[in-house]
């Protein structure tokens, strides 16, 4: 059997499988997507079965998704755990601006709060670490913001080991969101660490962004259990590791329910085996 929850900061107890929101967003994570009705749907359709951990960032839209958030789901179930992410300017659909400096992710954090109807968010990301701003800097406003209780606990989005254990010397982080997926597992060795820490491991394009629905090796064992490629795809990720937690995204209940049955998908020794070796990383 695997393991169903993690404790978030070591406190906070999430099921490992939760849901992300990006896809309520148009192309690009930019604009609306659809009738915002749609997506209030697959948020509240989300929680009712079971998932408490949904992962946003003001960036996506910008600022849609967290309003659909608050909109959905506001007053939020007890033991409901809302992340979300700042340090990232959108100006366009393609385009992405880091901003670290301390007064902007104060201003970023608050802003969040406001659209997502919170005095405390359970956990705020840092999207992207600013190469030219100290991580001193970065890390000691959120520690601020956490000390004046606007903040829960600290993540991290896309750093190497490295950067990791440095912050790490400065503050405490609840978890970490990198790329890591069936076919692309570079950040195995970040994985290792966060499971010896006690670190959250957030995998984004949990899916491949949908190449693995179509993967062969997924395809042939999906037809084994009766179930899809892509609920495959998800289970290796909650067999691999019990600090994984991916928080897949999709703007389609259907696509919902097939995700949330991944967790009870068990895969055997042999699938494992054979699931382990079809890596390209």
């Amino acid at each position: 059997m695997i393991q169903d929850s993690f404790p978030l900061g070591g406190e906070l107890p999430v099921r490992r499988l939760g849901y992300g929101t990006a896809q309520l967003t148009g192309p690009g994570y930019w604009g609306p997507r659809g009738d915002p009705e749609d997506a209030v749907a697959v948020l509240r359709r989300a929680v009712e079965r079971g998932v408490t951990l949904i992962d946003t960032a003001d960036n996506y839209g910008p600022s849609i998704a967290e309003e659909l958030v608050a909109e959905a789901l506001h007053p939020y179930p007890e033991g409901l755990v809302i992340a979300t992410k700042g340090g990232v300017v959108r100006t366009g659909d393609n385009a992405w601006h880091v901003d670290g400096r301390p007064e902007r992710l104060r201003e970023m954090c608050e802003a969040s709060l406001r659209r997502l109807r919170l005095e405390t968010v359970d956990l705020y990301q840092l999207h992207r670490l600013d190469a030219d701003v100290p991580m001193a800097e970065q890390l000691g406003v959120l520690d601020e913001l956490r000390a004046e209780g606007k903040i829960r606990h600290v993540g991290l989005d896309s750093v190497t080991v490295e950067q990791l254990e440095a912050a790490l010397e400065l503050t405490s982080v609840a978890s970490v969101q990198n790329r890591y997926n069936l076919l692309d597992r570079a950040c195995e060795p970040l994985l290792k660490v966060c499971e010896a820490r006690g670190i959250a491991f957030l995998p984004w394009f949990p899916l491949g962004n949908g190449s693995l629905t179509s993967d062969p090796v997924c395809a042939d064992i999906a037809a084994a259990h009766g179930v899809g490629p892509g609920q495959i795809a998800l289970a290796w990720l909650l067999h691999r590791s019990p600090a994984l937690c991916p928080t897949p995204g999709t703007g389609s209940l259907t696509h919902l329910e097939e995700n949330l049955d991944a967790g009870a998908v068990e895969l055997s020794a042999s699938d494992l085996t054979r699931l382990d070796a079809s890596t390209t990383a």
